[in-house]
């Protein structure tokens, strides 16, 4: 069995620091570098996607809506063609640092309310995946498996990744469980493992109000701004060891 680990990453600006990139890169697989509409900016973004290169991991690139005050985790009232043409936008941006430091993407992961809001608007999924279709058909799309980001990027021909949170709860639909809302996240790295585990090797997942619901895992997501980041992807790493899933990058998996 084999298994993608993925962090959102490059989310600091001017003198704003957040998260531990420097040390969660070597024990992650996949990056995902914000480009600079939620968070990020040119100078943490080369800085990021040189540090991945060294590392020796693969990257992606992580649009959010144009909301760095909300962190990109506001719901905002955009049109399609708008989801459109920053989706695009920030995969040219992200693209020319990555092509700068001798890397290329690997991957798009949408970040907070774009992500939430494309998992169940057709039509914001759809503009997401015609953008990362128009600028490169190679890339993978990776989405929760359940969400209509994930079905339109298999309907346009994209490689399709499905992804799990091991820091976040479930609601009963499959969908994550609102921040702020009980049960929406996880804070014990060794629970979080064993449920991580779970889902890869029995595709199940206890949801916040205690169902059992249907989950498909080609990639874990420890979001870099959790505090507990660097133990969570320790604890996951240890666990996943132990149970023989190898730890590989998406583009060895889809």
């Amino acid at each position: 069995m084999k298994i993608d680990l993925n962090s959102d990453l490059g989310e600091s600006f001017g003198t704003w620091k957040t998260g531990n990139d420097a040390e969660l890169i070597p024990l992650i697989t996949s990056a995902n570098i914000a480009c600079g509409f939620h968070a990020g900016d040119p100078s943490v973004m080369l800085e990021t996607v040189r540090t991945a290169r060294e590392a020796g991991i693969s990257i992606g690139a992580h649009p959010g809506f144009h909301d760095i005050e909300g962190f990109g985790r506001r719901n905002i009232a955009v049109s399609p063609d708008t989801v459109y043409a920053e989706t695009l936008y920030q995969l040219g941006a992200l693209s020319a640092a990555a092509k700068a430091a001798g890397m290329t993407l690997q991957h798009v992961k949408p970040h907070g309310a774009l992500y939430n809001m494309a998992a169940k608007d057709i039509r914001l999924a759809d503009a997401v995946c015609r953008a990362v279709r128009d600028f490169d058909p190679d890339l993978i799309m990776l989405a929760s498996g359940s969400g209509e980001l994930y079905r339109s990027a298999v309907k346009l021909g994209l490689r399709a990744a499905a992804e799990v949170f091991a820091d976040r709860g479930y609601s009963d639909d499959g969908t994550l469980v609102p921040r702020g809302m009980p049960g929406a996240m996880i804070h014990d790295p060794l629970a979080a493992s064993e449920r991580v585990v779970r889902m890869i090797r029995e595709h199940k997942v206890t949801s916040a109000a205690g169902k059992e619901i249907e989950i498909r895992a080609d990639s874990v997501c420890v979001h870099g701004d959790n505090e507990k980041a660097l133990e969570f992807v320790r604890a996951l790493r240890t666990a996943l060891i132990s149970e023989g899933i190898e730890i590989v990058p998406l583009n060895q998996i889809v």
